[in-house]
């Protein structure tokens, strides 16, 4: 079973998976027409916080007789667990019809949770056609049937028979695309970035605590492109968490370090390199995953010529990177010299 990631990006993002909350914890707020799966998830985040016109209002054709009747109708729910799959889209005439796979566990009042799959179609008439009243992306119908099983396993590889099915890796990339462009969409160039797919690792490893009939952990690692200047690449990197279905973004360790040079010319010799400190940073320069050593390696050119650079090891370990090696050649004397500062590659 291939877990459905979510965005762990709460400051940006509400929750994608809707789940269980106390009548004191309503998720937080999320009113979004932007897409299919984001309206859903607006849909499904409204019944959550028991606002129940905000999701009647998602309707182009009444899912009730009346409001009230579909207020009723959640009576005894108390929270309602959502995944959904990838939407398929079918243009007509100033008009396109999206179908939505979804998947819900809604848990009553009285704690008892039934677990149903089906489509939601959506439409949305061409908005540069549309004048006033504005009609934005809506809700047509929806046809979900009970079932039997995890989310992830009863979720709808497709909504009709003439559509392709979806393979989870699909899902996956999808999932880690949105979640890029929510947490980095402003400080990366992410029109250019979405033109180069994210290089994508599977991460597999054995965790200290594990029995021996325990299964191996899995995780999944994205490279996604975030700009380039003159001779640097700069890339940042997520990777999904098993145990909460999430996709994160990763932050590396770094040594902040005091460089002295000789006669204070950064063109001569280093006569002191020292670490003051750590900082954590979210962008790397000129950096790769080898999947041969489970580590992430960074080399920024501090100049074109590469005379002066640092280069930065993180292992992972325990599904967590780690800084274990930081070299550098602080000086731009047109040699290529790295003097290594700190070195745990050796550490068991």
């Amino acid at each position: 079973m291939k877990p459905i990631y979510l965005l762990a990006a709460a400051a940006m993002l509400a929750p994608m998976q809707l789940a269980p909350a106390l009548a004191q914890e309503a998720p937080p707020y999320l009113d979004d027409r932007s897409n299919p799966r984001q309206l859903i998830r607006s849909l499904y985040n409204a019944i959550n916080r028991h606002e129940y016109g905000r999701a009647f209002s998602y309707f182009s054709n009444p899912p009730s007789p009346s409001f009230e009747d579909y207020e009723k109708g959640f009576a005894d729910t108390e929270s309602v667990e959502l995944v959904t799959g990838l939407p398929a889209e079918d243009a007509g005439a100033g008009t396109v019809h999206y179908t939505l796979p979804v998947a819900i566990r809604s848990t009553s009042t009285s704690g008892e949770s039934r677990v149903f799959a089906g489509c939601y179609t959506l439409k949305l008439s061409s908005p540069t056609a549309q004048t006033t009243p504005y009609t934005p992306l809506t809700v047509e119908e929806g046809e979900l049937r009970p079932a039997e099983g995890e989310l992830e396993d009863v979720l709808p590889t497709r909504c009709n028979n003439d559509e392709p099915e979806r393979e989870a890796d699909a899902l996956l990339m999808q999932e880690a695309r949105e979640a890029f462009v929510a947490i980095y969409g402003k400080e990366c160039e992410v029109t250019e970035a979405e033109q180069e797919a994210p290089v994508h690792h599977q991460l597999t490893w054995r965790p200290s605590y594990a029995s021996e009939d325990s299964p191996d952990e899995v995780a999944h690692l994205f490279r996604f492109f975030c700009y380039r200047g003159a001779y640097n690449e700069i890339h940042v990197y997520l990777m999904t968490n098993e145990a909460t279905g999430t996709i994160r973004p990763l932050t590396f360790a770094s040594p902040e370090l005091d460089i002295q040079y000789e006669d204070d010319d950064s063109e001569k010799a280093a006569t002191d390199i020292r670490i003051v400190g750590y900082q954590t940073e979210n962008m790397l320069v000129n950096s790769d995953y080898d999947p041969q050593t489970m580590s992430i390696i960074s080399h920024s050119k501090w100049r074109g010529l590469g005379d002066a650079s640092s280069i930065g090891t993180w292992l992972f370990r325990q599904g967590q990177f780690s800084l274990v090696k930081y070299e550098v050649d602080p000086s731009y004397d047109g040699e290529i010299e790295p003097v290594t500062v700190l070195d745990y590659e050796q550490a068991p």
